[in-house]
């Protein structure tokens, strides 16, 4: 039985589309911490001049919701990085007593189990939109809401009146890179392609059966 570390990457007439895929998700991993950065410090500026104006007596009230959408956001995208670097949440108590194969075994089951949710995602949030729906109004969001009663492109937040569609993109721009992330984990899994190595996050272990 050979130990999970040591088998070599399998090498098929597939391989391009594999290194295509894991390329693309490391690609969207780098954008995203850049984002995770940028909201991480949009919050504390937000949350900052929110106890500065209270204080003050002149409280912004459109700060409060652009703190709630900023944190909505930070965590979508916190949670995608988490899935390619599987620092996601995961239960030991019966993968520590398996063998290596058994572990392999478990740790392809799951990250299968996340792709199917990520898929079922997508399919979710096409629904939800529904592009060709609102496409075939001529982009009427106000005779398109009248026919589907989907009122996704009406609605507009409560105090930043901006559209509630554009803040919502979160969803389906997770469910996308949830997908491309799960898929380069799971064809590491498989060995069709080697970990990769992240010096820059020390504590992705690639012992961690998620």
């Amino acid at each position: 039985m050979s130990d999970l570390k040591s088998d070599p990457p399998i090498v098929s007439a597939a391989s391009w589309p594999v290194r295509g895929i894991v390329g693309a998700s490391e690609c969207v991993l780098r954008i995203e911490r850049r984002v995770l950065s940028g909201l991480m410090a949009l919050l504390v500026i937000l949350v900052l001049i929110n106890v500065v104006t209270r204080y003050a007596g002149v409280p912004i009230y459109w700060i409060d919701e652009a703190s709630v959408y900023t944190m909505v956001w930070l965590t979508f995208v916190g949670a995608s990085i988490m899935t390619r670097l599987r620092l996601d949440f995961s239960v030991g108590m019966l993968t520590e007593k398996l063998s290596p194969r058994g572990v392999r075994i478990a740790r392809i089951v799951a990250t299968a189990c996340v792709l199917s949710f990520a898929l079922a995602m997508v399919w979710m949030c096409w629904t939800w939109l529904d592009p060709i729906g609102i496409a075939s109004y001529g982009f009427d969001a106000h005779a398109y809401a009248g026919e589907s009663f989907n009122f996704l492109y009406t609605e507009r937040t409560q105090t930043l009146n901006w559209p509630v569609w554009i803040l919502r993109m979160v969803m389906p721009l997770f469910a996308i890179s949830l997908t491309l992330h799960a898929l380069a984990n799971l064809f590491e899994d498989l060995s069709w392609t080697p970990r990769q190595s992240r010096r820059n996050f020390p504590v992705s272990s690639p012992d961690m059966v998620n």
